[in-house]
């Protein structure tokens, strides 16, 4: 079981973990061993998630989902399989709980009668500054 929060929880059978090579450097263990880990949870035909959650999260994850709706994450970070399977799982309980919230509806709001007010005086004031650093010839052609 990975509690997400304390109404939510995934089943282990839910996630699914490859064991993969990972790239980069490391000397003679980085071509003989998997240690990262694709962590795989198919969040569009979980049970364990509600409906708003799921869409959040769908929503949330970006790139890392599939078209089937299937959630990928790579772990890498670390050199031993253990630690990247925890990271892997860190990072999808820190996933889930971003999808659980629920967003603030926005609030539309009109500006006050002095803000406006305000900005009319600066724009006036701005005017001004401009219209008294004409030359006089321009003034000329333009009146």
């Amino acid at each position: 079981m990975i509690q997400i929060t304390r109404t939510i929880s995934l089943n282990d059978d839910e996630v699914q973990f490859d064991f993969i090579r990972a790239s980069g450097p490391g000397g003679q263990n980085v071509n003989k061993v998997a240690t990262a880990v694709q962590l795989r949870f198919n969040v569009r035909n979980s049970r364990s998630i509600p409906d708003d959650v799921r869409e959040r999260l769908l929503r949330l994850a970006g790139k890392c989902i599939t078209e089937e709706g299937i959630l990928i994450l790579n772990a890498r970070r670390f050199r031993t399989q253990e630690r990247n399977r925890q990271d892997a799982i860190d990072r999808l309980i820190e996933l889930t709980r971003k999808a659980t919230e629920k967003p603030k509806l926005r609030r539309r709001t009109r500006p006050t009668s002095a803000s406006k007010k305000r900005r009319l005086e600066s724009k006036h004031r701005r005017g001004e500054t401009k219209r008294t650093r004409r030359s006089s010839s321009s003034q000329d052609f333009a009146g």
